[in-house]
């Protein structure tokens, strides 16, 4: 199997540029307060060859708590968040320019370990995306790339990691059988576990409820719920209920460019910026 696929989701060092707070001037953004931010950006864009996707974009992410991502179809939420672990660079002719700080160091120096970044900040993709393996073998695939055990650890910790993902009771006599045979929600809490087994830091979830159904939906919303304080997680969404259901922060992003951001109930309940409450509201998008 291609390397690259599979680490997908298992998968100009500077000193830091002035918090939002301190350089937002007229820009109607506010930092996330006292949270500490785990992920900050700093004068991020992006290229898609000659096309620019992402313009200059400020945000940081709280440590421990959720942020939502939301703004209409085309606007470079997915790209923001996929340069989180540089998983753009998969990919041919894409770049990105500014920092990205990951406690505060800059993860797009040259030289950074591309594996141990992408074992710190795990990625969910809209479309469930297990393995052509077994269930058991999707979620120890990464635990034998970053760690050595004894097998019994092993077992362990593919146990635990199912359990963490509210999957365990209904795959536990699975275990063997294809990873790919399992349904929609389940395939994508299978790399839901796959993500947390290697313990990471930070999870980025693009659209993760996107091709679930209702029910499906709903448990990886209280999935996402039950990960605060241990995970730092950045959610792309388009369903605002989902948004000001699960998130503690809102950033609104709109031809590349972040909008508002700040508490999700304020973003909600009193934006600052007409065009954000136009959107929130269905009037546009």
């Amino acid at each position: 199997m291609n390397q690259a696929v599979m680490t997908e989701d298992v998968a100009l060092q500077g000193p830091p540029r002035p918090t939002l707070e301190e350089e937002a001037g007229d820009d109607v953004r506010e930092s996330p307060g006292e949270a500490a931010a785990k992920i900050s950006t700093r004068g991020l864009s992006f290229f898609y060859g000659e096309q620019q996707a992402l313009f200059e974009n400020d945000l940081d992410i709280a440590e421990g708590k959720v942020t939502a991502i939301i703004g209409p179809s085309g606007c470079g939420k997915s790209t923001h968040i996929r340069v989180y672990n540089r998983i753009f660079e998969l990919y041919r002719d894409q770049r990105a320019t500014g920092q990205v700080l990951l406690d505060g160091k800059n993860i797009l120096v040259s030289g950074e370990d591309l594996i141990e970044l992408r074992r710190r900040v795990g990625m969910i993709f809209q479309k469930p995306t297990p393995f052509p393996m077994t269930v058991f073998d999707n979620v120890a695939y990464g635990l034998k790339m970053h760690y050595r055990m004894p097998r019994s650890e092993l077992h362990g910790r593919v146990e635990e990691a199912l359990k963490s993902a509210a999957i365990w009771d209904e795959v536990k006599d699975k275990l063997s059988k294809p990873g790919m045979a399992l349904s929609g929600g389940q395939q994508q809490r299978l790399c839901i576990a796959r993500a947390i087994a290697v313990e990471p830091e930070v999870l980025l979830m693009d659209e993760p409820t996107s091709a679930v159904d209702p029910v499906a939906t709903a448990r990886i919303e209280e999935l996402v719920e039950s990960f605060k304080g241990r995970y730092t997680v950045a959610i792309v969404t388009h369903n605002m209920q989902q948004a000001a259901r699960i998130s503690d922060f809102t950033a609104f992003f709109f031809e590349g460019k972040i909008i508002e951001f700040g508490k999700t109930t304020k973003i909600f309940t009193n934006p600052d910026r007409k065009q954000t409450e136009d959107y929130i509201t269905g009037r546009f998008g």
